[in-house]
């Protein structure tokens, strides 16, 4: 028995039969052995290479001086011959079984496979086939519960729509806002000239309501063959008392309309009293009571006619509170002409005393001095007389408050103040969070007529379409010096641009805040 040398995994493979030299060591990049590791081993002689696989020639036996690199590569060497061996050997088995095969063999399995093929196509087929089918069958059932639904969402609609459209049928609208939205300019039902014709109207009309209201004054109408176990009396007094419950309901809710109406609520005020009629109506519907049409007019008018006092009287109130301040504001200007005529006066003695004494003395050049100062007087007090004489001079003014109103709003109108700002102080008081900026004030003899001119030219801006004695225009500064230079001539002055101090403190401040 041969001993053979046996190579550690972790080393390179050595030529066949090789076995170490005395004195050999391995290299010692190869590593250590495994721990145990058994170097020999007997066994018996290996069998001859086969004559088909060229044998490498005898590499001569390594030697202690043949260590290192040409070691290692001749160890390689042979173990990759080793590995071509190995493959040759396995293309063999297979060209052998190969070659075994026959044509018929082959053809049996190409068929084989074939069906095998068809059977796998024939079961997707199928298997694809019932996945559609189950997924038209869940689309149908999913498009015939949409259908259902949207039938009963559409029927809901609807119902909701019926409803919504009897409640605003019913219901009476009466919400201050909603009211004075939807009003308008106020149209008299009944124009009289003045607020007491309507006062006279409204005591003859309330003559005949009271009237009608009494027994059998046609008020309200009932049955007059309703029984009562059997009586036609019992009947009658049935019908009456309950004719009379139902007038003294309607009569109360006209009554708290009256009392409570005002202009732009007339409309809602008909329409409410009309349905409070059809729900007596529907109530004594047994008894076939109901408010007789001519007593319901009669109410109706009543509310008219109050609605259009209401509005006179406001109106009348309006001009009132105009005219008292248009009498303010020219006893305001009587009076500042008064007291500058009178200081003027006073004045003029002055420069006439002072210029006796010098008269008296002899001084004729500062008496001559003197004389110019009492002329400039007499002019100024000439100027007073003549705008106190003349009520249509005085000076048209310009003004704007962007700090309440806007950059595109001014007020234009005119004052007889000898002083007019004095007019634009009072204006700029309380009732506004800021003072008024002048853009123009400019004197004229026809004042009043420029003015009125102006308001003209911008009817299309005003602001204050029902009352044209507030002077308020939605209007830049520039557009009324435009028409105010076509209408006064050359302006000696024009601010164009607002100061607006304390609004633009005011922004300044909110800003660092």
């Amino acid at each position: 028995m041969a001993q053979r040398f046996l190579t550690p995994p972790n080393w390179p493979t050595p030529p066949e039969g090789w076995t170490p030299p005395e004195g050999w060591q391995p290299d010692a990049a190869w590593g250590p052995a495994p721990a145990g590791w058994q170097f020999w081993a007997t066994e018996a002689p290996a069998p001859a290479v086969p004559p088909t696989i060229p044998t490498p020639p005898p590499a001569a036996a390594p030697t202690q001086a043949a260590e290192g690199d040409d070691k290692v590569s001749i160890f390689r060497a042979r173990g990759r011959v080793r590995e071509l061996a190995t493959e040759v050997e396995a293309l063999r088995d297979q060209l052998g079984r190969l070659g075994a095969l026959t044509v018929a063999d082959l053809e049996a399995q190409a068929s084989a496979l074939r069906e095998q093929l068809a059977q796998l196509q024939a079961g997707l087929r199928a298997e694809r086939d019932q996945h559609a089918a189950t997924l038209a069958r869940q689309a149908a059932d999913a498009r015939l519960r949409t259908e259902h639904e949207l039938q009963q969402l559409t029927r809901q609609r609807d119902e909701t729509q019926s409803q919504l459209t009897q409640l605003q049928h019913e219901v009476v609208m009466t919400q201050e806002e909603a009211l004075l939205q939807e009003v308008g300019v106020y149209q008299y039902r009944h124009p009289l000239t003045e607020a007491m014709a309507y006062q006279g109207e409204l005591a003859r009309l309330q003559d005949q309501i009271k009237t009608m209201t009494k027994k059998d004054g046609g008020a309200v109408t009932a049955s007059t063959n309703w029984t009562v176990n059997g009586s036609l009396a019992q009947g009658r007094t049935m019908v009456r008392d309950f004719s009379k419950l139902l007038l003294r309901a309607y009569n109360a809710e006209a009554d708290n309309l009256v009392r409570g109406l005002k202009p732009y609520k007339l409309d809602a005020a008909i329409e409410r009293l009309t349905k409070v009629a059809t729900t007596i109506m529907r109530l004594g519907k047994t008894m076939d009571i109901r408010i007789s049409d001519g007593y319901h007019r009669l109410r109706i008018r009543e509310l008219e006619l109050t609605s259009d006092y209401l509005a006179k009287v406001a109106e009348e109130k309006e001009r009132e509170r105009e005219e008292k301040g248009r009498l303010r504001e020219e006893r305001a200007a009587q009076l500042e002409m008064e007291r500058e005529k009178a200081r003027l006066e006073k004045e003029r003695q002055h420069y006439a005393n002072a210029r006796q004494a010098l008269l008296d003395k002899g001084d004729a050049e500062g008496a001559a001095r003197l004389q110019e100062k009492l002329d400039e007087v007499g002019r100024a007090i000439e100027d007073v007389d003549y705008r106190a004489a003349n009520i249509r001079a005085g000076y048209v003014y310009v003004i704007s408050n962007i700090g309440a109103f806007g950059e595109a709003m001014v007020k234009v109108g005119m004052t007889r103040r000898l002083d007019p700002l004095d007019r634009v102080r009072e204006l700029g008081d309380a009732s506004v969070p800021f003072r008024y900026d002048v853009h123009a004030l400019f004197f004229s003899p026809d004042a009043v007529g420029i003015e009125t001119t102006l308001h003209q030219r911008l009817a299309g801006k005003r602001v204050n379409l029902v009352n044209p004695r507030r002077e308020f225009f939605h209007a830049t500064p520039d557009e009324v010096k435009a028409l105010l230079a076509e209408l006064a001539g050359d302006l000696l002055h024009f601010e164009d641009f607002p100061e607006a101090l304390e609004y633009r403190q005011s922004l300044a401040q909110r800003t660092k805040g």
